[in-house]
């Protein structure tokens, strides 16, 4: 995907994520099962996986370099960077870090949820104005569970993200 198929894809599904999220009944809203985010839970998870995005986004790319290094590699394609993470996932039985977790979410935060996912996406977005193709395949940002990360494959994790997470969510709600 080039930038402007990045962020298109990046508004589309976390519109369509936030859209499902409203469309919840305040049962199918609050359900998951024991040990389990529930759909609230999940949101937040996405909002505290999306803000240090846009954080690193806009430091400047030569400190982005010179923290994290540059890649030494080309970027995969969006398909093998969501077989790699699902491999991961897969082999990985720790919690992720407490960073990323949420706390109690209520159903009346829904609004709340929506307008915070959105603003950070709509930031992101504008961000990626500032990153070339080359720049988004030069420079890395570290991912809990990938390690380190071209810019490039960090945008198609977070596109990813958001549906592996409204599919969790489906998957919880067949229990109901």
């Amino acid at each position: 995907m080039n930038r402007v198929e990045i962020r298109a894809k990046l508004e589309e599904t976390y519109a369509s994520f936030n859209a499902f999220l409203s469309d919840l009944s305040q049962d199918e809203f609050e359900y998951a099962p024991p040990g389990k985010w529930n759909a609230g839970q999940q949101a937040e998870h996405l909002i505290k996986s999306t803000k240090p995005i846009l954080s690193g986004l806009g430091v400047p790319k030569m400190m982005i370099g010179v923290q994290f290094g540059k890649a030494n590699r080309p970027s995969k394609t969006y398909h093998e960077l969501v077989e790699r993470y699902q491999e991961k996932l897969a082999a990985n039985n720790a919690p992720g870090p407490t960073a990323y977790s949420p706390g109690r979410v209520a159903f009346t935060d829904v609004p709340k949820l929506i307008k915070t996912q959105k603003d950070i996406i709509e930031k992101i977005v504008k961000k990626l104005d500032n990153w070339s193709g080359k720049d988004m395949d030069k420079y890395v940002f570290p991912h809990p569970l990938l390690g380190k990360i071209t810019v490039r494959e960090m945008m198609y994790f977070t596109i990813y993200h958001a549906d592996h997470h409204k599919g969790i969510i489906k998957l919880y709600l067949r229990g109901v």
